[in-house]
């Protein structure tokens, strides 16, 4: 099944060439869908208005529209320290966003391109033992050593095991994958600050980071995601994960902008490989750029 992307979706309103009060009301409505937010969406409409009263062309426009997303993204770049004897990456999200996944990429990338030696994971994930299997998994492939200690099992004795082990044996990084669904939001909440408060008491608070997994085709529920986690535990950066241009990937100009929540990477497919480190041009690019095709595979890998 073939979907519509937010830049030919764009590229086709302007292409009739004439710039009238039913253009800007429909770049409004395509804006809002794609989520970049109702505020962004009323200001980029204006400067479009105003550059019309001066008659600039398409480029113009398209070029216009680009900047001022740009303005509202917050990249940022995450690797350990090169004098820090142990860094912890606590990853967050729901359920269903790509989180495990995202954690055997976040592992091979450091130790593969960023040369980071003694990279470890932590099947934080006890709710579900699917989740705890699928990291022992993704570590069997990799060949990444993986701590675990099985469903239902307390997340945070899990992660501390992981950085105790991670020390005696001279490793610098820990993957930490976390359980995205809980009952209510209490237990939620509950959980990720006893984590939170075992991880402060093991190592130094400059190296530990909460990254969040958001899934880009969940629209404005990776928002409230983003959100409740936010004030949960405060988030340090975001990885847009499922990233392929569709409609909805506007998100993460919402939750930067909204939540001043700067990306660290995009997840582009399925592989382990595909994960990008984020900048605005990049995802911009991607976003409302110029693409060969117009139209994106629905059953494509994200």
């Amino acid at each position: 099944m073939k979907r519509i992307g937010l830049g030919a979706r764009i590229r086709s309103l302007f292409s009739g060439g004439k710039i009238d009060e039913a253009l800007i009301e429909n770049l409004e409505d395509i804006l809002i869908e794609a989520d970049v937010g109702s505020r962004l969406a009323a200001e980029i409409v204006a400067d479009v208005e105003a550059m019309a009263g001066r008659s600039a062309d398409r480029s113009e426009i398209l070029q216009a529209l680009t900047r001022r997303m740009s303005e509202s993204l917050h990249a940022i770049t995450l690797e350990p320290a090169p004098d820090a004897p142990l860094t912890l990456y606590l990853v967050l999200g729901v359920n269903g966003t790509g989180k495990t996944t995202s954690c055997a990429k976040l592992a091979r990338y450091y130790r593969d391109e960023c040369g980071v030696n003694g990279v470890v994971l932590a099947a934080g994930d006890t709710f579900r033992a699917a989740a705890v299997q699928q990291l022992v998994t993704h570590g069997e492939r990799l060949g990444i050593r993986v701590v675990q200690q099985g469903q239902n099992a307390d997340p945070a004795a899990v992660i501390f095991d992981a950085l105790e082990s991670a020390k005696s044996r001279g490793e610098r990084l820990v993957i930490a994958d976390t359980a995205g669904r809980m009952h209510t939001r209490t237990d939620l909440v509950g959980q990720l600050a006893k984590i939170d408060k075992v991880v402060r008491r093991q190592i130094d608070p400059a190296h530990y980071r909460k990254i969040m997994v958001i899934d880009s085709t969940t629209g404005q529920n990776g928002f409230q995601q983003a959100e409740l986690f936010h004030e949960a535990v405060g988030v340090d950066a975001a990885i847009l994960a499922k990233y392929d241009s569709t409609a909805k990937g506007g998100i993460a100009v919402q939750i930067s902008r909204s939540l001043g929540i700067p990306f660290a990477f995009l997840g582009t497919g399925e592989g382990y490989e595909h994960l990008l480190r984020f900048s605005a041009e990049t995802y911009l690019n991607r976003l409302i750029g110029d693409m060969e095709s117009s139209e994106i595979d629905d059953d494509a890998p994200a």
